[in-house]
């Protein structure tokens, strides 16, 4: 029987954890804009595929989240059963209650299927367009 071993990248994925470093610059308000361009997750309907950008957008109090540990983590949802709705919102609260930011934005732009396109945004601040 042929067994398959977990790749070094799969297992890595599987232990992520959010990691919060301290803000160098705590005194002043500044901008940090990451982009996720490869995110991925289940439809809970369907079981197909669903691809998204995730952009995040924050100003950090104490802490700023560690790059690895955010790409590693976001990876965690490639496998999950997620709408979209939930998925942009689980990842605002993870990082609001890991950051405690003094803004922040995460948006989840998901690609089209069968004609249709989702944007999910969530604030901070509660302003929306």
């Amino acid at each position: 029987m042929d067994v398959k071993e977990k790749k070094y990248g799969e297992i890595e994925i599987e232990k992520a954890e959010l990691e919060p470093w301290p803000n160098p610059n705590p005194e002043r308000d500044y901008v940090i804009e990451i982009t996720f361009p490869e995110f991925t997750c289940l439809c809970p309907r369907s079981g197909y595929p669903d691809f998204a950008t995730i952009k995040i957008r924050y100003i950090p109090d104490k802490y700023i989240v560690e790059l690895k540990s955010l790409k590693l983590w976001l990876n965690k949802f490639r496998n999950r059963y997620i709408s979209h709705e939930a998925a942009t919102n689980e990842i605002y609260k993870a990082l609001y209650d890991l950051l405690k930011p003094r803004f922040l934005e995460v948006i989840g732009d998901f690609h089209p299927r069968g004609n249709v396109h989702t944007v999910v945004k969530v604030r901070s601040d509660g302003k929306y367009e």
